[in-house]
C-alpha cells in the first residue's frame, strides 16, 4: 500500500523534530533563581508572599504546581511582573567570575539571634551563599522554633565559643577553629558561650 493518498499533498512533519520543541517551563527553578539572586531565604520569601515556607520549598522542587492565587502572591510579594516569573531560568556558563567583599563591607542582615553579614552579594546565580555572623543568642530559649531550611551548610567558628544545637544530636561545644558540616533541613541553633559574641563563617549550598 502506498504511503501517500493520490492527489493529496504530502504532510510536512518537519516541525515535529526535537529541535522544534519549546523547552518546558521550569517554574520551580525560576522561582529559586529569583530568590537566590536577591539573597533571600525561604523564610524571607514566605514573609513577603504570605505563602508557607513548606509550600515554597515544594514549588521550587517541582513537587507541586502553584495555584493562580499563589502565583499572584509571588508576583506581588517579590515585586515582579508575570513575564519575569515565567521566563525560562538562565543557564550560567560564566567562567572566571569573582566578587571581592572588603572587611566589614558585607550586606548587614540582623535578626533577633544573629547579626549576619552577607558576602559576595554582587554575584547572582550562586551555588553557595557565604556569610559571616555574630551569634547574639545566649540561651536556647531565645529561639521560638528550630532553624531549618533547604540545602547543606558549613560552619567555621572564627572566634569565641558556642554550643551547637541540632535536632537529632546532643549539643556540642565548639571553640575557635572548629567547624561543622550538616544537613540544614535538620533543626539547628547556635548559642554563644564566650564573653564576647561568637563570630562564625557560614556557607550554605542549595
Amino acid at each position: 500500500m502506498a504511503d501517500e493518498t493520490p492527489g493529496l499533498p504530502k504532510l510536512d512533519t518537519s516541525f515535529l523534530s526535537s529541535e522544534a520543541y519549546v523547552e518546558p517551563l521550569q517554574l520551580g527553578k525560576r522561582l529559586k533563581e529569583i530568590r537566590l539572586s536577591n539573597n533571600w531565604t525561604l523564610e524571607e520569601v514566605s514573609q513577603r508572599t504570605g505563602l508557607a515556607r513548606s509550600t515554597l520549598s515544594k514549588i521550587e522542587n517541582d513537587q507541586i504546581s502553584p495555584t493562580f492565587t499563589a502565583v499572584q502572591k509571588l508576583i506581588q510579594g517579590l515585586g515582579i511582573d508575570l513575564p519575569q516569573l515565567f521566563t525560562q531560568p538562565k543557564t550560567s556558563h560564566a567562567t572566571g567570575r569573582r566578587d571581592i567583599t572588603r572587611v566589614n563591607e558585607g550586606k548587614p542582615h540582623p535578626t533577633p539571634t544573629y547579626e549576619h553579614e552577607l558576602l559576595a552579594t554582587q554575584l547572582i546565580h550562586k551555588k553557595m551563599l557565604p556569610f559571616k555572623s555574630y551569634v547574639r543568642a545566649r540561651s536556647f530559649s531565645e529561639y521560638q522554633e528550630w532553624v531549618r531550611h533547604e540545602g547543606e551548610e558549613f560552619l567555621l567558628l572564627l572566634s569565641g565559643s558556642l554550643l551547637f544545637y541540632s535536632e537529632f544530636y546532643e549539643p556540642v561545644e565548639l571553640q575557635a577553629g572548629d567547624s561543622v558540616y550538616y544537613d540544614a533541613n535538620m533543626g539547628h541553633a547556635l548559642v554563644s558561650t564566650s564573653k564576647e559574641d561568637a563570630h562564625i563563617l557560614w556557607v550554605t549550598a542549595n
